[in-house]
């Protein structure tokens, strides 16, 4: 599985209706698992987003999917980006040192 960030902005319409955020959050995550993925951190945040989703998903075009699924309602402005965790790091420099 790959590890994915979701960094979202409330539209206005998602903005009026805070108070059911936690509820809409919990229904996305929901939804997610239909397509293979696995959300297994939410947070709400101060700074330039007001939600993030940590995600565990099969491959980048279920990342997209996943992507266009939480903007679908209309609540939010989704973006994704691939993660790597320690171990994958160092796999990766392992790589990068493999071609000095």
């Amino acid at each position: 599985m790959q590890k994915y960030i979701y960094l979202m902005n409330w539209t206005d319409q998602g903005a009026k209706d805070t108070t059911n955020s936690v509820h809409r959050a919990t229904a996305a995550i929901d939804t997610m698992q239909t397509f293979g993925a696995r959300i297994y951190e939410a947070y709400w945040t101060t700074g330039p987003y007001d939600l993030v989703f940590m995600a565990e998903v099969p491959d980048a075009e279920t990342a997209h999917v996943v992507k266009l699924a939480l903007a679908r309602n209309g609540n939010v402005r989704a973006h994704a980006m691939r993660a790597f965790d320690r171990a994958d790091m160092i796999k990766i420099a392992e790589l990068v040192a493999a071609e000095d």
